[in-house]
């Protein structure tokens, strides 16, 4: 069940949660995001991430790709802004905002389908859950910070995806698995 990653050092977690930062200011300021080429081979890498937004403990947005289709520094720049303007559960940022977020950044490892829903680790795997047009995500935090078992788990991820919450026990309903390298600005 293990992908190897390369994980990210201190220095590229922090250049990433420098790069999400600036992006939503450079927005918020009217400038278009000119992208630095990255400082690291391991940051242009194609890879999926997330990028979640909090205000004062509260989800302020979180808007990722699942899997990657950009090199990682210009996902995490691009998720952030989607984060901070156009996540459809929030009205978009105001620059009172700014100084009120916390980033916080998963970095996905590729998507492995699976057959059995005991393989999932609450804690360690986040969930995609499809089942024809339907599809929903939830990253490997999630169920850790609500206090969900495994069952609790896939079922909120079947609602996520605006499917009954026991579809997951359907065989039409495809389950992926992936695993999430997570850090933020704000010590947990």
């Amino acid at each position: 069940m293990s992908v190897s990653e390369e994980k990210l050092s201190a220095q590229e977690r922090a250049e990433l949660l420098r790069i999400a930062r600036r992006a939503i200011k450079e927005k918020l300021e009217g400038r278009a995001w000119n992208p630095e080429k990255s400082s690291t081979e391991r940051l242009a890498r194609v890879q999926g991430a997330f990028v979640t937004l909090h205000e004062e403990g509260q989800l302020r947005g979180c808007i990722g790709y699942i899997v990657g289709i950009k090199p990682l520094y210009l996902t995490i720049a691009e998720m952030a802004r989607a984060a901070a303007f156009s996540d459809p559960r929030f009205m978009p940022f105001g620059p009172q905002e700014f100084d009120k977020i916390d980033i916080e950044i998963t970095v996905l490892s590729p998507l492995q389908k699976i057959d059995n829903p005991e393989i999932v680790e609450v804690g360690k795997h986040g969930l995609v859950v499809r089942q024809g047009p339907y599809q929903g995500v939830l990253l490997p935090q999630v169920p850790v910070e609500e206090g969900w078992d495994r069952e609790t788990f896939l079922s909120h991820t079947c609602m996520k995806a605006g499917l009954p919450q026991d579809c997951w026990k359907e065989k039409e309903t495809e389950l992926f698995c992936f695993s999430g390298e997570v850090f933020g600005e704000k010590a947990k």
